[in-house]
């Protein structure tokens, strides 16, 4: 069997779906996850055919290391491309042999897979009620954002005080309306400097937060003294681009949860060498996936294979998935689990001509000021 193609597919708001066909009629079925950049993967994606082209699409270590270590510049968007193909290729390898992913990639230590969900008000008193709803539905894990509270201009003003003073009174609402049979992560975004982090890890850790997602920019000794400062579980990694960074990341800081992203840090063949690495250091793992089905069905893979996963990002709100009308057959959600796929590769189709039912729109993102002027982290 041999690879004949690569096929391109931009849907949605910023979904780059990729196929890769083969000359026996497989096609396996990846995703590439820098979004806002679509366009130029895809042009990556094509460079990258013109290297794979003949090559037996079952060798899925030797493509990869083929395309991560032969490439004279890396960066993000060629990242994107090698995860999207990586993906797809172990897709591919799946429906070959009938079996999940998983299978493949040691066979599955757990039968279902705990999600967590997001809780999204403009208040502490929507944060709450928003959250309680969720774990009224079986939720047992939740996260919400501290937000970026903008003035009339679109600038960003908050000071250290009114910033630690407005997410602890969020926190302290969520943890009423929720008790103390849920965990409650929170998602900062890279919103604050260090200092803030620090003062307001001290202050959340009587409410015994789940874990502190990305609380300052990527920044390894920066972030070495926000972990030891703040004295809660720090969750991080989602923008790293390869297994090297979760290395420093992992011998720099104290860090507890890791966040690979299997459509930017090199696909399931990545994100089983990262999760080796951080099993035998006591590190747990988060997939992180803001992105579409297939991304959900490549970490639900990974995740069902690994014995330090802890809790996987679920692209779902307020009770209602995003994802249902993407696919042929949609996850199945119980009581804050999804279930494994039972088909081969993934265990999931898209919908026919996706690209043509959810036309692509591209997400690109805008400068974020504070109202000095200045341009602030998100």
């Amino acid at each position: 069997m041999k690879i004949t193609g690569i096929e391109p597919i931009l849907a949605g708001g910023r979904y780059l779906f990729v196929k890769v066909h083969t000359d026996e009629g497989l096609v396996g079925l990846g995703e590439c996850g820098a979004w806002a950049y679509q366009e130029a993967t895809v042009s990556v994606l094509k460079q990258m055919e013109k290297m794979i082209l003949g090559q037996d699409p079952l060798r899925t270590e030797f493509i990869w290391n083929a395309l991560s270590r032969n490439l004279h510049f890396r960066g993000s968007v060629t990242q994107s491309a090698l995860s999207g193909i990586d993906i797809a290729l172990w897709d591919l390898k799946g429906k070959y042999f009938q079996v999940p992913c998983y299978e493949l990639m040691g066979g599955k230590v757990r039968e279902k897979i705990k999600i967590y969900v997001n809780a999204r008000a403009r208040d502490a008193r929507g944060m709450a009620a928003e959250a309680k709803k969720l774990a009224d539905q079986g939720f047992q894990s939740i996260r919400f954002s501290i937000g970026h509270p903008k003035d009339e201009n679109g600038r960003c003003g908050e000071n250290f005080t009114s910033l630690v003073t407005r997410v602890e009174g969020i926190m302290k609402a969520v943890r009423d309306a929720v008790g103390w049979n849920v965990d409650v992560a929170i998602e900062c975004h890279r919103g604050m400097r260090p200092a803030e982090a620090i003062e307001l890890g001290r202050v959340l850790r009587p409410y015994r937060p789940y874990f502190y997602e990305d609380p300052i920019p990527d920044n390894l000794e920066a972030m070495r003294q926000v972990i030891r400062g703040c004295d809660i579980p720090v969750a991080t990694g989602e923008r790293f681009i390869n297994p090297a960074e979760f290395d420093s990341l992992m011998t720099t800081t104290d860090v507890r949860y890791i966040r690979p992203d299997m459509c930017v840090s090199g696909g399931l063949t990545a994100g089983k060498k990262i999760a080796a690495e951080a099993e035998v250091r006591g590190v747990y793992v988060i997939p992180h996936n803001p992105l579409g089905p297939v991304s959900t069905a490549a970490c639900l893979q990974l995740d069902a294979c690994i014995p330090n996963f802890e809790v996987q990002e679920y692209p779902m709100a307020n009770g209602v998935c995003r994802l249902d009308k993407e696919m042929k057959t949609p996850f199945h959600v119980e009581n804050g689990y999804i279930r494994l796929p039972e088909g081969p590769g993934l265990g999931i189709e898209l919908i026919d001509d996706i690209d043509t039912v959810f036309p692509f729109q591209g997400s690109y993102g805008g400068i974020n000021l504070h109202e000095d002027g200045s341009v602030v982290d998100r």
